[in-house]
């Protein structure tokens, strides 16, 4: 079993709601007459909702609110990443982990194997489409005559399958392989207007329309899945422990900013890059990016950087809770010994921009020679983070793409990132990553600088 473990001692402020036992959600006995460890050890599995790393640093729904029970509670959390759900809940049975931090379905397999507890999640399996078009579909029985794009073999498959037959037949259902294609790629094809529609569970559907905010997601093709954290049979009372501190009022009022920073706060990439160039001059902040842009690095490079990155807007927070004018995330500036307050003063927010991209360009060395090269590495590493791009490299050496180049090569290796069968891979030390906004990041900062060489002197 792969099994990645961080030790978390820093927690990020997002709680759900409370769904503790009845309407109470009270103590039990058993609870009160157990201790909690000092350590709490989580066991969760890579996804968009649950766990994983952006610019090096651990977000995600379910882990976002088991740290801060672990800051309410005094612990210690560690992470556990299981490879598959199976894997997780092995774990917790076999006293190698606490609680599974990830969204078990409640129903009567599980039931029989596990003691669920923490927030509650109802979802139903969704059609995905595009708003705005004349054939958009608005009720089930539409769905005859209609094509509809899905993993071969998955749960998605299978539900389109019995409908269809429920229906009387005429949907035209097409597979695609599961080892190159995943749900996440299926719903960028409907946004992109590849494919008409796909088909994707409803919480993961409005993660992806943060991305994809022209997709409608409104038309139901399941009945509701109630779905909870787990401890094991025997370990009820920790179960209940966080069932109590989940119905107090204080997450109850988090719960907002949960919901918001990730099924709410837009993740689109930047795309269109319209802007008018005056005099020579790119920005009022030219004289910060010739001082701090480092030898053998051009100055405009961290001009186009910031462009992409905020528009110049010194008032920009991202959904990750990237500030300033370069986005530079608050655990960086406290790494780098600076209040991440101070992010919002343009001086402090270049200098260390500079200082980021010139480390990251160390990192990068060693794989990529050229510099010219390294640039779009280093760009995608400020993006996304080193480690996934460490990742990607290494993902593109054992599967024949080039891994001293990006376009087409490792660009397509970090891609993959989003399927289980790579992220999963003994050679992936970082797990899941949403790789398509990083290649439309890099690829928009080169559009940009290029505009900026041929308009603004050095």
């Amino acid at each position: 079993m792969y099994r990645l473990l961080f030790i978390v001692t820093m927690a990020i402020a997002l709680l759900f709601g409370s769904c503790g036992k009845g309407a109470g959600g009270g103590a039990s006995s058993d609870t009160l007459s157990h201790a909690l460890p000092e350590t709490l050890r989580i066991a969760t599995i890579y996804s968009p909702l649950s766990y994983f790393l952006y610019r090096d640093e651990a977000m995600g729904y379910d882990y976002a609110l088991a740290a801060e029970f672990a800051k309410a509670k005094g612990l210690v959390l560690e992470v556990e990443v299981a490879p598959s759900l199976d894997g997780a809940i092995e774990m917790v049975n076999e006293g190698n982990a606490d609680v599974v931090a990830y969204q078990i379905p409640v129903n009567s397999e599980f039931k029989a194997r596990v003691h669920h507890c923490g927030p509650t999640f109802e979802t139903t399996q969704v059609l995905v489409q595009r708003r705005g078009t004349d054939s958009i579909v608005t009720d089930v029985t539409q769905l005859p005559g209609r094509d509809i794009y899905v993993v071969d073999s998955s749960k998605y498959h299978q539900r389109l399958r019995h409908l269809n037959e429920e229906l009387g037949g005429g949907i035209r259902i097409h597979t695609m392989d599961r080892d190159s294609m995943v749900a996440e790629d299926l719903i960028a094809m409907v946004n992109d207007g590849k494919i008409p529609m796909t088909v994707i569970d409803s919480d993961l559907a409005r993660i992806n329309r943060t991305y994809y905010p022209r997709l409608d997601i409104t038309v139901a093709l399941s009945f509701p899945q109630k779905a909870r954290w787990a401890t094991a049979p025997d370990h009820a009372w920790l179960g209940d422990s966080i069932d109590t501190w989940l119905a107090s009022d204080k997450p109850r009022e988090r719960n907002l900013a949960l919901l918001k920073t990730y099924f709410e706060m837009s993740k689109q990439s930047p795309t269109a890059l319209t802007y008018t160039f005056h005099g020579g001059r790119l920005s009022l902040y030219d004289g910060l990016f010739k001082l701090y842009a480092t030898e053998g690095h051009d100055w405009r490079l961290l001009g186009a950087i910031c462009f992409v990155e905020s528009r110049f807007d010194n008032n920009v927070t991202s959904w990750a809770g990237a500030r300033g004018i370069m986005q530079i995330m608050p655990s960086t500036a406290r790494a780098n010994g600076v209040d991440p307050a101070a992010l919002t003063d343009p001086e402090t927010s270049v200098r260390l921009a500079a200082r980021l991209l010139n480390t990251l360009d160390r990192t990068m060395r060693p794989y990529v020679k050229d510099p010219a090269e390294r640039v779009k590495f280093v760009l995608a590493s400020y993006n996304a983070g080193a480690a996934h791009i460490i990742d990607a490299i290494a993902l593109a050496r054992k599967h024949g793409y080039n891994p001293a180049v990006w376009d087409g090569n490792v660009a397509e290796a970090l891609r993959l990132k989003s399927n289980p069968a790579y992220y999963n891979d003994e050679v992936v030390r970082y797990g899941y990553f949403r790789g398509t906004q990083t290649i439309e990041y890099v690829g928009a900062v080169m559009r940009f600088y290029h505009r900026v060489l041929a308009n603004v002197h050095a």
